[in-house]
């Protein structure tokens, strides 16, 4: 049993695929097949069910799995924590976000960092939801997750940095435009613009929509809040997006109109890691700069 054949196993349980992880790790299926039946024999279990559309674990590959997980996180952590102490302040910091954090969230804080860490490297790896920066940071030799904040995930510590509330976009022009709040009932019959329901942002919303009743209409949907927000600057519906920093204000001569809906508990949005002790200075550093930079209205008590 290698650490190869525990990292291969992992991967190949988290993908549900052999093949999968074959193109990922440029090999082949028989390659990745070899990993898994050495496993096999030494521990004298099947430790993967065969499925018409891929690969379960049994119960016994969920306990290896499980552990496995943990053991490679933890020396992937001493390892990079060793490589700082080498490397000093000339290391990296790499982290996975959504696909409009960078921009709304960390700008500030990536000038600021850069200024006093000129020689470290900044790695940005791209999710399309916080279950996929969940399943990238426990796969991967990654820093930091920014994500939605939701309930408990085995081997994820979150931190909770800014609660953003929520708002309806429209053109300036739209007859709710001059509304200084929009209620529950206001929202019912209205087509909006839709966040993807496998974003946990529009699961978030589709959730408090049943608690509270309210049905809408949905003429399209997005893979992100800017899009939503450019469909609504430019006429083709209304949007329900969280109010991230950096969006415009009244009186800014923006063609969007942004009203607040007060009755929708607000998004909570951070960090997430698979320690927070164990994190390199470099990255705390840098969690730190995002947490400060953000706008204080936004931030949680």
């Amino acid at each position: 049993m290698t650490l190869d054949d525990l990292r291969v196993f992992v991967a190949v349980c988290r993908a549900g695929s052999l093949s999968a992880v074959a193109r990922d790790l440029s090999c082949t299926q028989s390659a990745v097949s070899q990993h898994v039946k050495r496993l096999e024999r030494e521990t004298g279990m099947s430790l993967l069910e065969r499925q018409p559309r891929g690969v379960v674990p049994t119960t016994a590959g969920r306990i290896l799995c499980d552990a496995a997980a943990d053991g490679i996180a933890g020396l992937d952590l001493a390892l990079r924590r060793l490589g700082d102490l080498v490397n000093g302040e000339s290391g990296f910091v790499r982290i996975t976000t959504g696909g409009t954090t960078v921009r709304h969230f960390m700008a500030e804080a990536i000038v600021s960092f850069r200024r006093r860490y000129p020689k470290v490297s900044l790695e940005f790896q791209t999710e399309t939801s916080s279950r996929g920066c969940f399943d990238a940071l426990l796969a991967g030799n990654l820093d930091l997750a920014w994500i939605t904040v939701g309930g408990p995930v085995r081997g994820i510590e979150q931190r909770p940095v800014a609660d953003l509330p929520w708002v309806l976009a429209m053109r300036s022009d739209d007859p709710l435009a001059a509304r200084t709040r929009i209620d529950a009932p206001d929202l019912t019959g209205i087509r909006l613009i839709r966040l993807p329901p496998n974003s946990t942002s529009g699961a978030h919303l589709d959730i408090v929509f049943a608690e509270l009743g309210i049905r809408t209409g949905s003429d399209t949907s997005v893979a992100d809040w800017d899009t939503a927000l450019l469909l609504a600057e430019l006429g083709l519906g209304h949007a329900v997006v969280p109010a991230v920093p950096g969006l415009p204000t009244p009186g800014d001569g923006s063609p969007l109109r942004l009203i607040p809906i007060p009755a929708l508990p607000p998004l909570s949005v951070g960090w997430a890691v698979r320690r927070w002790d164990a994190l390199s200075p470099l990255a705390r550093s840098f969690a730190d700069a995002v947490a400060a930079s953000c706008p204080k209205t936004h931030i949680t008590g």
